[in-house]
């Protein structure tokens, strides 16, 4: 039997992703802010912190399933730290949450400086979804430190989804307690109109709806992930589950089996297998086929959520088999 008018019941919350719509929203509004001022997010924002080996683990690993992490190793004693520390910090401000700057002193953490390789300082490194990245050693210009910059950020989005964001969770949530509610926004009522849609099976008009307001608001972000949403329904909605399972066990080679088979997995719940699927998928494929799976991936992130322990396992998991 083909599963008909499924719901996400159970799957994906959709007051919780209103919620996590709205907070992106205000992020992304505080950057924009950040970057017209040239001035540092003020709302408790971390983008520049010290780091020691037993605050690596949550400080920069964890964190970096977020955003990219850049690390700056440095010491008291180095001239040339003394200049490039500065620029790095100014330009953690100017980018406004794209990236945080963690900084490391070589001389009071020599297990993090011998992990790391690091073969003299200053040495630049950055961690992505909790894989390291060497970027640059010694005092680089201005010029070709925002161009590494720039590569990195870049990845990150397009390779794993980690935007950044320029308020710490906890500090954001901490401010929205205490805010008093927003006023409605433009889009509001289509929204609105959309998320009923998604959850009563409309999913074409759901669709449409998610649509038209991305045609006027690219950057909407609970339109975005309300429509991959539906866009995920409305792939499974035709499919026979049983076909699907059995052609994708008798071809695990076979990338559009794979990926059809994760898309039944997020819809019923099965979500680390979805995930554990299509990061086997890269891995074992090349080409179009590894980037079929890796978008597809990247895709379902957005359904469950940045915040979701899993889509960050699996953030991570997709890192150790593209480096």
């Amino acid at each position: 039997m083909q599963p008909r008018n499924m719901s996400m019941s159970g799957v994906v919350d959709l007051a919780a992703v209103k919620a996590a719509g709205e907070a992106k929203q205000k992020a992304e509004q505080a950057r924009a802010e950040a970057a017209r001022t040239g001035r540092a997010p003020t709302s408790g924002a971390r983008l520049v912190f010290d780091v020691d080996e037993a605050g690596f683990q949550q400080d920069v690993l964890q964190r970096s399933t977020e955003v990219p992490v850049v690390i700056d190793f440095w010491a008291e004693w180095c001239e040339p730290c003394k200049q490039l520390g500065p620029l790095l910090e100014r330009l953690a401000g100017e980018y406004a949450g794209k990236f945080v700057l963690a900084k490391i002193d070589v001389d009071a953490n020599q297990m993090l400086f011998q992990q790391f390789g690091v073969q003299g300082i200053p040495a630049v490194f950055a961690v992505v979804a909790g894989q390291p990245i060497p970027l640059f050693q010694g005092a680089a210009p201005e010029s070709q430190i925002r161009d590494v910059l720039d590569q990195l950020v870049q990845a990150a989005e397009q390779q794993f989804g980690i935007v950044g964001a320029p308020v710490d969770p906890q500090a954001a949530g901490e401010e929205a307690e205490a805010e008093a509610p927003a006023p409605a926004g433009p889009y509001d009522a289509l929204l609105e109109a959309a998320n009923q849609a998604l959850d009563s099976g409309d999913l074409g008009g759901a669709v449409q709806a998610y649509k038209n307001v991305l045609s006027d608001d690219p950057g909407n972000p609970e339109a975005k992930l309300g429509l991959a949403q539906a866009e995920l329904l409305r792939r499974v909605q035709d499919l026979d589950p049983q076909a699907v399972r059995k052609e994708a066990a008798e071809n695990p080679a076979d990338v559009q089996a794979q990926i059809r088979a994760a898309d039944l997995d997020l819809v019923g719940g099965h979500v680390e297998d979805a995930f554990g699927r299509l990061v086997d998928a890269v891995k074992r494929t090349a080409g179009d086929d590894r980037e079929a799976a890796r978008v597809r991936l990247l895709e379902l992130f957005e359904v469950i959520g940045a915040d979701d322990p899993r889509v960050t396992a699996a953030r991570t998991a997709l890192a150790r088999v593209l480096f």
